[in-house]
């Protein structure tokens, strides 16, 4: 066993390079919108991972603290919107989405505020031969923003966690990308619970430090806060 388990962390390593992505464009109400980064914040780092937990990259991907170069696109609350990636969900884990409220401008905001958590796509099923994805080759994913989000601009940060590497401390890689929206409607809620980035995620945390494939673990803890408005995670990622 030790055999099949070293084997299998050497084909995940190399394989790493055509296995990673980036998140390029946004969708609304079932229809992608924009070309290529048009409501998306590019990066600097081509699409490699963020490793470094404690690093302001953590929140919007390097080079994604401006949005100056980004437009800003508009939503109602309660509409549902979604990403696009640019290859496909290469590596095992979970999809992620948080929200943060903009002090004035989204395309002015570094994402140093709070975010709430609006989506978890986590397990489908565990099975002998280990955790099944539901994020397993997906190319888009879409979810809703939630009804009672107060009107303003945000950032809507997605998050792919790839576990492959994550067997010793400082292995999870982190796909970062952040769009920018306007939300309207009349919707009067707060963001709860909410964290910071950096600073929400240990580098130790049962979701983070974990080997996927010896011994074969028969759950998951997701990393993070409770979603807000107690919504449940995803178990079959709706795709566009």
């Amino acid at each position: 066993m030790k055999l099949i388990s070293t084997v299998v962390a050497v084909t995940a390593f190399t394989s790493t390079a055509v296995a990673h992505w980036n998140y390029d464009r946004l969708i609304h109400n079932g229809a992608i919108v924009g070309d290529y980064y048009t409501y998306i914040r590019r990066t600097t780092n081509s699409n490699s991972p963020i490793t470094d937990l404690s690093s302001t990259d953590f929140r919007c991907n390097a080079g994604g603290a401006s949005g100056s170069a980004t437009q800003t696109y508009t939503v109602k609350a309660g509409d549902s919107v979604g990403f696009m990636v640019n290859t496909e969900f290469g590596h095992p884990g979970p999809q992620q989405v948080y929200l943060s409220k903009a002090p004035a401008l989204a395309k002015d905001y570094d994402g140093s505020g709070a975010w709430a958590k609006i989506y978890s796509a986590t397990t489908s099923s565990a099975t002998t031969d280990g955790l099944q994805w539901a994020t397993n080759g997906i190319k888009s994913f879409v979810f809703n923003i939630p009804s009672s989000t107060p009107a303003g601009e945000y950032l809507v940060r997605a998050e792919g966690l790839a576990l492959h590497g994550a067997g010793t401390t400082g292995g999870a890689q982190w796909y970062i990308g952040c769009a920018q929206i306007k939300v309207t409607g009349s919707g009067t809620g707060k963001l709860s619970p909410t964290v910071s980035f950096p600073g929400a995620y240990k580098a130790d945390a049962p979701g983070i430090l974990i080997n996927i494939y010896y011994p074969t673990p028969t759950n998951y803890t997701v990393p993070g806060p409770a979603i807000w408005g107690g919504a449940s995670e995803v178990h079959a990622v709706k795709q566009l």
